[in-house]
């Protein structure tokens, strides 16, 4: 299925778990979905975030594909084959965490790692129709990420429930620790948003039945800060990967990207910090008055496999994910789907370093809809 890159197996343990080819696991290669990378010397070492799988005695069994260097957000990849989204095969699996999303979607593992600059957990979980976290920026260990620098990147869980998003994150983040079952109902926020209608509609219906009528609230900062985040992660993964396009075994796609991320300047990147602060003291704000916030996770249905090949024509699809990680802002996408069947995510979005009460709302508007 195009999901499995390596086929790994460490630990005995009960639960399985695949991980996402960006990150490091000790003896095996990291590739990052490159060809580029294929030559590449074997890790040294695990990742922290393995370590702490194979700690809590989970299995490892695979290391999944990805859309190439994480810096794509359809998960088409030409060198390692584009894995299949399971559950709607004719459209994109979504990047960059693509294989760890159909992981879970396939039933293959009971949890998976993606990383998340630009959008790159929720919107992969969104396309596969699963559920996936980003959690807030630095609270995950990134030692033994690729690339290892980064202002945005976050390493989060995808899952088939929102029960073992929390299993995963106590394995991967000593400092969470579940929290109880709400006993009143979360005040919600409803951030007025540009989405098509089919996708709005089906937003409005769910929540309709949570009866949680969450209040419609703006930003300001919204549409800026993700043309922000553009900006710092063009800057930074061109300090990463830029040399790469003198080896003309990348992606046309990806080598194009980077060839004019090289364009980005130092200054834009301090006014894209400008506009972080506002946002964020936005959206703190915003979360000062309300337990969470809600939106669509993409503002279109996915589009098709064979429409999706230009990756920049599609990256207004990330408009609505990669303003929190310009923030920093937990968030997890809540699969739906629309009358006719296609996949719609819902992302909440809660306050810094709540992660634990984020899944408890999450879990709380689940199950006022079941």
């Amino acid at each position: 299925m195009n999901i499995v890159v390596q086929e790994v197996q460490k630990g005995t343990g009960a639960l399985k778990v695949m991980v996402k080819d960006s990150i490091d696991i000790q003896g095996m290669k990291t590739m990052s979905g490159s060809k580029a990378l294929m030559k590449t010397e074997v890790a040294v070492e695990n990742a922290v975030v393995v370590d702490r799988i194979l700690a809590a005695d989970c299995q490892i069994t695979a290391k999944t594909n990805l859309h190439e260097l994480a810096f794509g957000i359809t998960g088409i990849n030409h060198t390692f084959g584009t894995a299949i989204n399971p559950n709607y095969p004719a459209l994109i699996p979504g990047g960059s965490s693509s294989g760890s999303a159909a992981a879970v979607a396939a039933g293959l593992a009971d949890f998976t790692l993606g990383t998340d600059t630009g959008g790159s957990i929720r919107m992969p979980a969104a396309c596969c129709g699963v559920y996936g976290l980003k959690p807030t920026f630095n609270r995950v260990g990134r030692k033994g990420v690729h690339p290892a620098q980064s202002s945005l990147d976050c390493v989060g869980p995808f899952a088939a429930s929102v029960e073992m998003i929390e299993t995963a994150m106590q394995i991967i983040d000593a400092s969470f620790q579940p929290q109880a079952e709400l006993t009143q109902p979360p005040q919600l926020a409803l951030l007025e948003v540009q989405a098509d209608p089919v996708v709005a509609h089906c937003i409005e219906q769910y929540l309709a039945q949570t009866h949680l009528n969450p209040t419609l609230v703006t930003s300001k900062w919204l549409e800026q800060a993700f043309h922000a985040a553009m900006q710092i992660i063009n800057f930074e993964n061109w300090q990463a990967y830029g040399v790469l396009t003198e080896t003309g075994l990348l992606g046309t796609d990806v080598n194009q990207r980077l060839l004019k991320a090289a364009n980005t300047t130092w200054a834009e990147v301090e006014q894209a910090n400008q506009v972080k602060v506002s946002f964020s003291a936005e959206i703190e704000s915003l979360l000062d008055q309300y337990d969470a916030l809600v939106l669509p996770t993409l503002p279109q249905i996915p589009p098709k496999v064979e429409e999706a090949a230009n990756t920049v024509a599609f990256l207004n699809l990330t408009g609505l994910v990669r303003p929190f990680n310009l923030s920093g802002h937990p968030a997890l996408s809540i699969p739906l789907e629309t009358a006719e069947g296609l996949p719609v995510g819902l992302q909440i979005v809660g306050k810094l370093g709540s992660d634990e009460h984020l899944c408890a709302i999450a879990k709380y508007i689940i199950k006022t809809t079941q």
